[in-house]
């Protein structure tokens, strides 16, 4: 074992929450061996073909990673670690709504439409002020869990989409019964600030801490007693959206995530999921 591979008791957790092994064909190659390769390649952002010959074939990692992109495996494994960890208590329901840019290679560029339902018009690639990038939509709970993760390009806005983020959010609860989907309180910035986005939380009785735009501020000033009531806001509280930082320069530990090398967006986000899955063991 070398420096980033699975303990073995990182390993007893995640076994049981990987696919079955068909008993046809040929008898597959260690699973813990390629898990540990598909790792190193999203942990130093190398290219495929410079994965360590100690984890096998190449070509076995990035197949394996393709096929449970496609089958929904790696949703499925965090999906399933969120639901474990909430039934122990430790998913903390103060969710902090954040976003974060990530610089696209050169490479990431070029790719075709193909027949990949999917797969954004766009590939989730865009012009910023930093170049080509794309933009990842963070819901984050008080304990570092990432409760919902959405891909756009980089130039896209925080605000339109909140609601996506926040309709992701879906814990089942493994005694049955209705999902968990909403939180006890919601932390954001001012780029979350709209009358939309208010009216939403208050829709669905989700209290809030988003501080008021200063244009906004000063055209309800303006308009007198016709521009109601300043929204509510607890500095104390809103200092706690420091966790949502906090968890996005840990994602960004992981090279492969830091900097996007994947042309197609979905299996961007299959490395976001591999990421969140690797650090939550």
């Amino acid at each position: 074992m070398t420096r980033g591979d699975l303990t073995d008791e990182q390993w007893r957790r995640l076994e049981p929450l990987l696919p079955p092994v068909s008993k046809l064909g040929r008898p597959p190659r260690d699973r813990r061996q390629i898990f540990d390769a598909i790792w190193w390649r999203a942990r130093t952002g190398s290219p495929w073909r410079d994965v360590p010959e100690r984890y096998g074939p190449w070509e076995t990692a990035y197949s394996v990673f393709r096929r449970w992109q496609i089958d929904g495996t790696w949703d499925h494994i965090l999906h399933e670690l969120h639901i474990r960890a909430d039934a122990d208590g430790v998913i903390e329901w103060e969710v902090s709504v954040d976003s974060t840019v990530c610089r696209a290679h050169q490479h990431a560029a070029g790719a075709g439409r193909g027949d990949l339902a999917e797969e954004p018009d766009d590939h989730a690639l865009g012009r910023s002020r930093g170049g080509l990038s794309t933009k990842i939509h963070l819901a984050v709970d008080s304990s570092f869990h990432v409760l919902a993760a959405v891909v756009t390009a980089g130039q896209r806005g925080d605000a339109p989409q909140f609601t996506t983020v926040m309709n992701q959010i879906r814990v089942p609860r493994i005694g049955g019964g209705h999902p968990r989907t909403r939180p006890v309180h919601v932390l954001a910035d001012r780029a979350y600030s709209s009358r939309q986005i208010r009216e939403y939380l208050r829709r669905r009785q989700i209290p809030h801490t988003i501080p008021e735009k200063r244009d906004q501020a000063h055209h309800r000033l303006y308009r007198g007693s016709a521009g109601g009531r300043p929204p509510m806001f607890d500095r104390e509280k809103y200092k706690a959206r420091h966790k949502v930082e906090c968890r996005i320069g840990l994602m960004k530990q992981a090279r492969g995530l830091a900097t996007r090398y994947e042309k197609l967006a979905v299996r961007y986000e299959a490395t976001i999921r591999l990421v969140l899955i690797r650090q939550a063991l």
